[in-house]
Parts: structure tokens; C-alpha cells; sequence
């Protein structure tokens, strides 16, 4: 009889040695340090924390395919239209737009505050008194066009002057 409680006794703790190896690991603590911050094209972004992303995936594609993205090769990064921008007012005056990480916008003509956002390759801000100014690459260049009240972005600019960024930043 004893030998069969023996046997009995082994047997269960062989099993819960069984059973505890192959029970999930507790989860490994999250650090509170390291995000990772995405930047979407018309501005926004979203963080993540780096102790909960497991890997990151970049889908691959022929050269030819993103080549062939209209334009999409000769657009500047958003990150390019940051800063302070000299640009004309369409009377041989000169002044500045300043662009912001955030969204925010500034004109030196009137002290205007606007919102800013990246579309297609271009910089296009709408001022909080109704009219809108886009910042485009042009060839080599760059240039700044203006809508005047209750236009849009794809309207025929009241006009044309050229823009130069004076603090560029990295592409």
C-alpha cells in the first residue's frame, strides 16, 4: 500500500512540475521610457510605446513601382516646410510665414495665425481670416500662392510670388 501512495505522490508532483513548464511566462514589465512617434502625411501623429511593439514591418516593393508614383519621388518631406518662410504679397513686398511642428501657422503681414498641413508634396495653410496660402516646390524652387477669401487650394491663385525658406531644416 505504501508504495502505491509512493507512486501516487510521484506522480502527481511529476505532473504539476509538467504543467508549470509549459504555463505562460507572466508578461515582462513595460518600461516607461522609449515611444516611437509616426508622422502621418496630413500632419498628425500617433505614438506608440516601444516596450509594446514586437517588430516593425516595411512592405517591399520593385524600385519601378515607387518610381513610378506620380511625383511622388520629387516631393520634399513635410519636415522640409518647417521654419520661417520669406515669401512676396503680390506687390513687391515682402514677409514671413512661419510654419510649425505642431500645425500652427504665423503671418508677419497683420500677425495672422492659420493651421498648416502637408498634402501632395505641398505645404497649404488656411488663415483664421478666411484666406489660404500653399507653399509649392516649383522646378528647383519654390514658390507661394494665394486664395483669397471662399477659394480653394485647386482655384486659380490672385497670385504668384516665390518663397524661400529662411531656417530650412533637413530633408
Amino acid at each position: 500500500m505504501r508504495i502505491i501512495v509512493r507512486v501516487a505522490g510521484l506522480a502527481t508532483l511529476l505532473c504539476l512540475a509538467v504543467s508549470s513548464a509549459f504555463a505562460a511566462a507572466p508578461p515582462a514589465p513595460k518600461s516607461s521610457h522609449g515611444t516611437m512617434v509616426i508622422v502621418f502625411k496630413d500632419g498628425h501623429r500617433q505614438s506608440f510605446n516601444l516596450s509594446e511593439i514586437e517588430r516593425v514591418e516595411f512592405p517591399t516593393a520593385p524600385a519601378a513601382a515607387v518610381a513610378s508614383t506620380p511625383g511622388n519621388p520629387s516631393w520634399p518631406s513635410r519636415a522640409h516646410y518647417l521654419g520661417k518662410w520669406e515669401v512676396g504679397d503680390g506687390n513687391g513686398q515682402n514677409f514671413f510665414i512661419t510654419l510649425e511642428e505642431n500645425g500652427d501657422a504665423w503671418r508677419s503681414l497683420g500677425h495672422v495665425h492659420g493651421r498648416w498641413e502637408y498634402v501632395d508634396g505641398e505645404a497649404r495653410v488656411t488663415w483664421d481670416d478666411g484666406v489660404h496660402d500653399a507653399i509649392r516646390k516649383v522646378g528647383s524652387s519654390y514658390q507661394k500662392f494665394a486664395y483669397g477669401e471662399g477659394k480653394s487650394f485647386t482655384d486659380a491663385a490672385d497670385n504668384i510670388t516665390n518663397a524661400r525658406n529662411t531656417s530650412p531644416h533637413p530633408i
